[in-house]
């Protein structure tokens, strides 16, 4: 009888400390679910997204393994935002007609680049495509919540639910062929950012480096939030295009 009461009393305080954990991790739970809500269309419900973060939040809890060199923050902050991206992706809500504008566009911002000797301009690039500013900018935005949902992300520890977080983790002992990949993808990236005009840059270094807000961005660049979406939404494409462009010329060597 005292077993059973205290595995009772341990199952209590089991439960009591989880319970104080969610409710400390509970504001990275709103953090990242409004980065992700601020890409996406306005039709989203932010509650749904927290939602999910708020299941992701507990799942990393009852899988975190203390044992490992992952600190437990940085293991629910990506099984939080994973949790995010998978219930938006089970919506589905990219139809063929976006993606195909989405190549398009791509396309049409390589030929500029080639024609120019630069990156195209917003402008330049709606020009080219027969349409509005106003148009482009909303295309690009619907593209952008795209890409997040459905991006490939190579991070070190976000694989998107698909696998063990803390297992994912790098070795002390990484192989030298990894290391020198990561390197070269890094390079790429830099100068495909290089070619990006100083505000799309700007914006990408507050966005994923310091890991602001659109909303803090704003703040930060005295500009109003819409712009900061809009100069976001416009140099995702941009960067996708070099990239590939980088490989297409490295391929032609």
């Amino acid at each position: 009888m005292r077993q059973a009461e205290m595995a009772y009393k341990e199952k209590l305080e089991e439960t009591e400390d989880r319970d104080q954990l969610v409710l400390k991790e509970l504001p990275q739970v709103y953090y990242i679910a409004r980065r992700v809500y601020e890409r996406l269309p306005q039709h989203t419900p932010f509650e749904d997204l927290v939602h999910a973060g708020v299941i992701g939040l507990i799942e990393s809890i009852r899988t975190y393994d203390a044992s490992k060199s992952v600190p437990f923050k940085s293991y629910a902050k990506f099984r939080v935002r994973g949790a995010i991206l998978d219930s938006l992706r089970e919506l589905d809500w990219a139809s063929r007609p976006l993606r195909r504008t989405g190549r398009r566009i791509e396309e049409v911002i390589s030929a500029l680049s080639v024609k120019l000797g630069r990156q195209p301009g917003e402008e330049e690039i709606a020009e080219e495509m027969g349409i509005s500013l106003t148009k482009f900018h909303d295309i690009a935005r619907q593209l952008d919540g795209l890409t997040l949902v459905g991006q490939q992300v190579n991070a070190v520890y976000d694989r998107s639910e698909k696998q063990d977080l803390i297992e994912s983790a790098p070795s002390k002992e990484e192989n030298p062929f990894d290391l020198c990949l990561r390197t070269e993808v890094r390079d790429r990236l830099a100068q495909a950012i290089g070619k990006l005009s100083e505000k799309e840059q700007m914006v990408l270094t507050l966005y994923y480096k310091e890991e602001l807000t659109m909303k803090e961005i704003a703040a930060v660049m005295q500009i109003v939030e819409s712009r900061v979406s809009q100069i976001h939404a416009v140099a995702i494409p941009k960067l996708r295009a070099a990239l590939k462009d980088q490989s297409f010329d490295e391929k032609t060597i």
